[in-house]
């Protein structure tokens, strides 16, 4: 991993410039230059890159006048780097335009979806968004298993077989943990706990599941080429740092407003940077996140699966942290890159949803009017057939299925077993009675039916 190049110290540049002509400070600040330029927020690293400066300007030039435009900008986080020095961060226009499409398509968008508003199936929505974002947050830290086997696994509730398997367990056991605890205030205790559970049993030092680190010899790197990006704070700071992690993630009573993504993805940032355990700190990181926006009222994102995002691209979520740190702090290139992640995030789930329910009417449409279904089914098996396709996840009971149509138990079995017999349906016991589940091909089951 390229380590960026640490950008010219602002005061030497006053100081360099200035010496060059009295006007010069004046003459670039006489240009208007954007924090932003071109609604990008360039690192040095990459500025110095670029072709054709502003005016007569050079490089050095150039950066002083987004440095400058960028410290009127810089709000303080209060929480600090290990040199002492407080986090910022500058809101952009490209972080407010963000911040509006995630609002906008986020709230309102989502929650119209006819699948998340309707309670019959958000529930079904909902535990595949657990499962995606479970399976894909342990495959960022390590975990190797396909997506089937670890859906199948934990809709089955199959025990795990391994240490990836038990890391995609974990981090479902801690989504839904966060759900429990959305309303309460983050503890020190709290963090611990989520630590502990995303962890159990897959470290080979059973001290570090649910404890503070107690050394140094800790750090980030990239095991590609062993490069070490990140050394996080001394561990004795720990306790203090993390009483300082909490207080702001409480803090609801300032005076300045901060935005409920923002602080949800500075929570993110802050845990990771500050990586306080042996193990598992960005999955701990990632699931403050979800409880943050949950807490903040933003139910909808339940929905999102972030490291489903962050997989797809892991150089640019890690560029993000190296930036900040070799920048003064500046925690605006984490920022825009995470709430770029949400809104793709938000946008793929949204297409997945009008995706779905394109399927779903064209199928309910082809139950309602195929003469061939009609003619092989009666009007009580259509409407169940009907409410599989809006819940695939269902379990249909004889006995619900009889207080459904008033009908006797007799009439309900025969319905049930001659759908199981179509393969519409998939016959299983649990327990001494019988259950009848969506088969996961009905749809193409459906067609061959009617064709």
């Amino acid at each position: 991993m390229h380590i960026p190049l640490i950008p010219p110290d602002y005061r030497e540049l006053v100081e360099e410039i200035s010496a060059r002509s009295p006007k010069r400070l004046a003459d670039i600040f006489s240009l208007g230059i954007p924090p932003d330029p071109k609604r990008v927020y360039y690192h040095w690293d990459q500025l110095r890159h670029l072709k054709s400066p502003p005016g007569d300007l050079d490089h050095r030039e150039w950066w002083f006048g987004i440095k400058s435009a960028r410290k009127s900008l810089y709000q303080t986080i209060p929480h600090k780097a290990k040199d002492g020095v407080s986090f910022v961060f500058g809101e952009t226009r490209e972080m407010r335009r963000l911040l509006h499409e995630i609002d906008l398509h986020g709230g309102g968008e989502l929650k119209a979806s006819s699948q998340v508003a309707d309670p019959n199936t958000r529930d079904s929505y909902l535990i595949n968004s657990l499962i995606e974002e479970a399976i894909t947050s342990s495959q960022l830290e390590g975990a190797v298993t396909t997506r089937k086997v670890a859906k199948a696994m934990l809709r089955e509730k199959r025990p795990p077989r391994d240490r990836s398997e038990r890391m995609i367990v974990n981090n479902y056991a801690a989504m839904e943990f966060i759900n429990r605890i959305a309303s309460e205030d983050l503890t020190p205790g709290l963090i611990l706990e989520l630590q502990r559970i995303l962890t159990a049993q897959t470290l080979e030092n059973e001290n570090a599941v649910g404890n503070w680190r107690t050394s140094d010899d800790v750090y980030v790197g990239d095991e590609r080429d062993a490069t070490i990006i990140h050394i996080p704070p001394a561990y004795k700071e720990l306790p203090a740092r993390m009483e300082s992690l909490c207080k702001f993630a409480n803090d609801q009573n300032t005076n300045e407003f901060l935005h409920p993504v923002i602080e949800a993805a500075l929570l993110h940032f802050l845990l990771a940077y500050d990586h306080p355990f042996e193990d598992g700190n960005g999955r701990t990181a990632r699931a403050l996140f979800y409880w943050s926006m949950l807490r903040q009222g933003y139910w909808t994102m339940e929905f999102v699966s972030i490291s489903r995002i962050l997989k797809n691209a892991p150089a640019q979520y890690t560029r993000s942290y190296l930036y900040t740190e070799t920048d003064e702090n500046d925690v605006t290139y984490f920022l825009l890159h995470q709430l770029k992640v949400i809104l793709r995030a938000i946008e793929e789930l949204l297409e997945y949803l009008r995706k779905k329910s394109d399927e779903h009417k064209e199928l309910e449409t082809l139950i309602q009017t195929s003469v061939k279904l009609k003619e092989s089914l009666n009007h009580r098996q259509i409407a169940l057939l009907t409410r599989a396709l809006k819940n695939p996840d269902a379990v249909f009971k004889i006995e619900s299925h009889r207080g459904a149509h008033n009908v006797t138990y007799d009439t309900a079995r025969t319905d049930l077993l001659k759908l199981d017999d179509l393969g519409l349906l998939a016959k299983s016991k649990r327990g001494r009675a019988f259950v009848f589940l969506v088969p996961p091909n009905i749809r193409t089951l459906l067609k061959d039916l009617d064709g």
